[in-house]
Order: structure tokens, then C-alpha cells, then sequence
């Protein structure tokens, strides 16, 4: 009688296994293709002027960039600011944006690093990655040398660096989770 329970018992594990297996793939293939990515459809095209959106004060939050504790991050303005819950801005500043911008949406900070080198060589401090643009990590960071130079053009770079009192800013401000809004 033992010998036909194992046998009735492993019949049902592989069936269960194939079930599983079953229902794990007729998930992942409902899956959309947009999951994860940042909704650019309502999103403006990106512009080939570096013109501040508000001329008459550059520095000025921009309009669309949502409500609520926030880092906004202007494409086009190549400019960061830290926005508290109650929607004032605690913090702005400039940063050299890499090569690789990521599409104007909605994030949030995914990962921190303390110190690594960057994709550059660059010795970097308070990393603040939020999303990939073509398996290029796109984030916040500061130059252990101060260096805010602009990134080699011949690379493919997601780096946004700022100064290092900037970055100390970034870093105890934005820690895993903030929202990230990137703006044009």
C-alpha cells in the first residue's frame, strides 16, 4: 500500500507543478508591456532649446510638476528642486545632466549607493537612482572630486551630477521611494 500512495502523491506534485507553471505563464503574458515605465503619452516632446520655461525667474517650480514631498528635475532647465509635503520648495539648484535623459513621467528613487564609481570612472557619493533609460541606470550624483563637468559625449551616461552640498541635500532628502518627477 506505501509504494501506491508515493506514486499517488507524486502524481499530484507534478500536477500541481504543472498547474503552477500553467497560471505563471498566462500571468506573465497578460502582463503589459508599459508596467514599470513612465506614462509619456500626455508628455510633451522634449525641446532642443535649454531656455528656461519661466524666464522672468528660472528658478520658479515648474507648473506641471505635481503636489506633495517631490524631486523635480527639469530636462530642459537642467535644474533640481526638493519640494516638501507642503508643496514648498526646500532646495533648488543646477545640475550637468549625462548623456542619457530619462522621458519626462513620474518615478521613484529606487536605490542609494554611499560611494561607487561611476559609469564615467568617476569616483561618485550619495547616489540616487530612479529608472533605467535602455539598461542605463539613470540617478543623482556628486563627484567625490567636486567635478561637475560635462559628461564625454561619446558615451552613454545616465549620471546627473551636482556639487557636493548639493548632493549631500539629494541624499537627505530623496531616500528610497520619494517621487521622482521628471519635467521637460
Amino acid at each position: 500500500m506505501a509504494r501506491s500512495s508515493s506514486g499517488f502523491v507524486a502524481g499530484l506534485t507534478v500536477a500541481a507543478i504543472a498547474a503552477v507553471g500553467f497560471l505563471a505563464y498566462q500571468a506573465s503574458a497578460s502582463v503589459p508591456d508599459t508596467l514599470g515605465k513612465a506614462d509619456t503619452s500626455a508628455s510633451p516632446k522634449a525641446s532642443a532649446s535649454k531656455t528656461p520655461k519661466n524666464t522672468a525667474n528660472p528658478k520658479a517650480l515648474p507648473t506641471a510638476s505635481g503636489t506633495g514631498e517631490r524631486v523635480v528635475y527639469s530636462t530642459d532647465d537642467d535644474r533640481v528642486w526638493l519640494v516638501a509635503a507642503n508643496n514648498k520648495v526646500k532646495r533648488t539648484f543646477e545640475v550637468t545632466p549625462g548623456t542619457v535623459d530619462p522621458a519626462a513621467g513620474t518615478y521613484a528613487v529606487t536605490t542609494r549607493a554611499n560611494t561607487v564609481t561611476g559609469s564615467d570612472g568617476v569616483q561618485i557619493e550619495h547616489v540616487v537612482r530612479f529608472t533605467t533609460v535602455d539598461s542605463i541606470a539613470i540617478g543623482f550624483s556628486a563627484a567625490l572630486n567636486g567635478s561637475t563637468a560635462a559628461p564625454d559625449s561619446s558615451k552613454k551616461l545616465g549620471g546627473i551630477r551636482e556639487s557636493r552640498t548639493d548632493g549631500d541635500a539629494m541624499w537627505n532628502f530623496a531616500t528610497v521611494g520619494v517621487k521622482v518627477v521628471v519635467v521637460q
